[in-house]
This record gives structure tokens, C-alpha cells and sequence, in this order.
């Protein structure tokens, strides 16, 4: 929804297909009101920038009913498999719109796992697929983004498919290709920033802001998760 030509269509099929989802800064912030994404960029950054463009326009598209539906949507999601206590969240269990990467400090992520009393934590927001097991033994999961690049230098999304397996869990990742080219002519045919539409076509991030330094190094290199 956040980026996209088509924020109002876009919930209504979600909404259609009825999956379980949980809420996001974006949809946090669009419900109640707020001003920006809530993502806590850097004023004057290129992502500040950025956000309160493509921001102003889903704010301005979306619909009454849809707010309210998001409105109501849990910030955390708990169910079991494998007799794991798995827990998703969008960002952190004590900060929606925080940003955890691969190379995000292993206390902070330990620390995260213990407020949500999980065996696998799966997350989402930096944009960056990885699986690690944490010094605790819990698992924190990121399946990446369906429609953006992982800044990979490739058009591709990425999803996750988890499997129960004799008391274990089979995490695996997957590309996603996708109309990349439809959804940028899209987003050019609104107006929207040309870095994102220019980011679905080459898989390179309009800004790299956020990242951290080893996320950053990697930036543009195709991403291989085994």
C-alpha cells in the first residue's frame, strides 16, 4: 500500500482475500490521523523527503472504511506451530515503526524476543529478507517485501514460506517476480517520486539512508539466502 499507485485498490483486495494482517507504522499512522508514515526519518533526509511525498498521496486516496479497518488491526499476531510460539510483528514489539536488519546488534534483537515471549519472531520494515538464530535460540525471521526490491540490484520481491517438518520448522526464502514495469509506469502516471518507480525497474533504493553500514556495502549486490 505505502509507494504504490493504488492504495485504495490495493487494501480492498486485501481486505477481499481476508489473511490474517498486522498492523504497520504506515497503517498506524493512517488510521489515527498522523502526518507522516511515523518511520522516524531525519528531517531533511532524502527518506524524509521521500516519504512525505508518496505519504500526502495514499493519505489523500484513501477511504474512510479502509482507515477504520486498519484502525483495528493487531500490532502483534501470536499462533503455534511445531510447538513453537510464533509471533509477527511489523517492526519491534515495543516500537512499531522500528528498523531491525541482519546486522542489527544481537542484544537489541534478543532483547525483542524476550518482550514477545517467542520461539520465532517473524518481522518486516527494513525491506531486507534474513533468517537468524539468535543467542537466545529464538529465531528471527524477515521474509522481505512483496512489492519492492530488496535493493539487490534485482526487480524481484521476496516472500517466506514456513513448513512444520517432525517437531521442526522448515524456513525457506523465495523471489517474487512480478508486473515490475506496469507497477512503475503506475506510479509515474500519478506522479509519484521517480526514485521508487525507477527502484521497482533496477532493484537500487532511491536513498540508503536508513541503512546501516554493512546493509549500505551490500547495496546493488544480488542477494542469495540459503
Amino acid at each position: 500500500m505505502a509507494y504504490c499507485a493504488d492504495p485504495q485498490e490495493t487494501v480492498h483486495l486485501i481486505r477481499k482475500w481476508n489473511p490474517w494482517v498486522v498492523m504497520g507504522n504506515c497503517e498506524q499512522a493512517l488510521s489515527f490521523g498522523k502526518k507522516d508514515c511515523g518511520c522516524g526519518f531525519d528531517e531533511g533526509s532524502a527518506c524524509d523527503t521521500l516519504s512525505k511525498q508518496w505519504f500526502s498521496y495514499v493519505d489523500a486516496k484513501l477511504g474512510a472504511d479502509n482507515r477504520q479497518w486498519m484502525k483495528t488491526l493487531p500490532q502483534t499476531i501470536c499462533f503455534e506451530m511445531a510447538g513453537k510460539r510464533i509471533v509477527a510483528i511489523h517492526g519491534g514489539v515495543d516500537d512499531i515503526s522500528r528498523f531491525i536488519f541482519s546486522s542489527t546488534p544481537m542484544d537489541i534483537k534478543v532483547k525483542q524476543a524476550h518482550l514477545a515471549q517467542a520461539d520465532v519472531i517473524i518481522a518486516g520494515h527494513c525491506g531486507l529478507p534474513f533468517t537468524q538464530i539468535l543467542d537466545n535460540g529464538v529465531i528471527w525471521h524477515n521474509a522481505g517485501v512483496i512489492g519492492m526490491p530488496a535493493n539487490d540490484g534485482t526487480p524481484d520481491g521476496w516472500y517466506a514460506l514456513l513448513t512444520p517438518n517432525a517437531g521442526k520448522i522448515t524456513i525457506t526464502h523465495h523471489r517474487l517476480s512480478y508486473e515490475h514495469t506496469t507497477a512503475a509506469l503506475r506510479m509515474r502516471s500519478r506522479s509519484l517520486a521517480e526514485g521508487y518507480a525507477r527502484a521497482l525497474e533496477n532493484g537500487r533504493w532511491p536513498s540508503l539512508d536508513v541503512l546501516p553500514p554493512q546493509e549500505r556495502e551490500n547495496s546493488g549486490q544480488r542477494l542469495v539466502i540459503t
